[in-house]
């Protein structure tokens, strides 16, 4: 089946699919291998402290896979990675041909609209309808919108994925993508049929093979993980995940280490047969 969406339109990836950016590992050992798989691979640009190690990484990923990958760069000016720190990579990115940007955390229009002067896709992440809706009037192609199920640095006034999309697609005109506690073909489809236009997952690709962490982690911190362990619930519910490796809730439906390809095809493969299973025909899926 042929899936069509806004952001499979703008990218050319085969599947609305998102690797999410990981702030010390997202390589092109992660982010290849996604791409190759129809999904869209990101590699992380504050993974690297030097432009040419950027660079470098970039032209690893090229001669694995020849489907379109993006960077990410994650502003934290609190920790020193302001826009102007990224100066230097943004023009490697345009300079290696890179067709797809993602930004994050602290607004990013320097770096949005310069990449969009070159024909590059802006996408920007927030946690906020108030900060989605400051992306796309400075200019950004589509937001991403994560939920509360989330990891990573948290918003007092985050909202979860279920309100985030039936709520931003009333408000916003730019392309959703759905973000926070999605991890298989349950959550992909239903972040769909609420009006994303594409997942980002980042917890659900850490406990694939090829993700560069620690087997260990991935076994017992994601797979093994309970998602109504009371700690885990406090951290991810309560604001306390700063300065912590924990996972989003995706953990609950994470039972076992797959590679990337495994991973994503099962949840098309799953996810089609839910379609089918309500009385879905056709060759082809259209979410615009």
């Amino acid at each position: 089946m042929k899936w069509k969406t806004k952001f499979t339109e703008i990218t050319g990836c085969e599947f609305p699919i998102i690797q999410g950016a990981f702030a010390t590992f997202g390589t092109h050992k992660i982010a290849a291998p996604v791409s190759e798989a129809g999904g869209m691979g990101v590699i992380t640009a504050i993974a690297f402290r030097s432009p040419d190690k950027l660079r470098e990484d970039i032209q690893k990923c090229k001669k694995l896979t020849n489907k379109p990958f993006g960077v990410n760069f994650s502003i934290l000016r609190e920790r020193g990675f302001g826009e102007n720190f990224f100066d230097e990579m943004v023009d490697i990115i345009i300079e290696e041909d890179i067709r797809t940007v993602f930004t994050s955390a602290y607004k990013a229009m320097k770096i949005g609209q310069k990449v969009k002067s070159h024909g590059i896709n802006w996408f920007h992440k927030v946690a906020t309808m108030k900060h989605a809706l400051a992306a796309e009037r400075q200019g950004a192609d589509g937001v991403t919108i994560v939920g509360l199920e989330g990891t990573g640095y948290k918003n007092p006034v985050q909202n979860t994925t279920l309100i985030n999309m039936t709520n931003a697609v009333r408000q916003l005109k730019i392309p959703v993508i759905a973000a926070g506690g999605i991890g298989d073909a349950r959550g992909f489809l239903s972040a769909l049929t609420m009006g994303a236009q594409a997942v980002c997952m980042g917890t659900a690709f850490m406990a694939c093979k090829e993700c560069p962490i620690p087997d260990k982690f991935k076994q017992h911190k994601l797979v093994e993980q309970d998602a109504f362990d009371e700690d885990l619930h406090k951290k991810v519910f309560h604001l306390q995940l700063r300065d912590s490796a924990v996972p989003s809730m995706a953990v609950g439906v994470i039972d076992q280490i797959l590679t990337v390809k495994e991973f994503i095809n099962n949840i098309i493969n799953e996810a089609e047969l839910i379609l089918q299973k309500m009385g879905f025909k056709g060759d082809s899926i259209n979410f615009i």
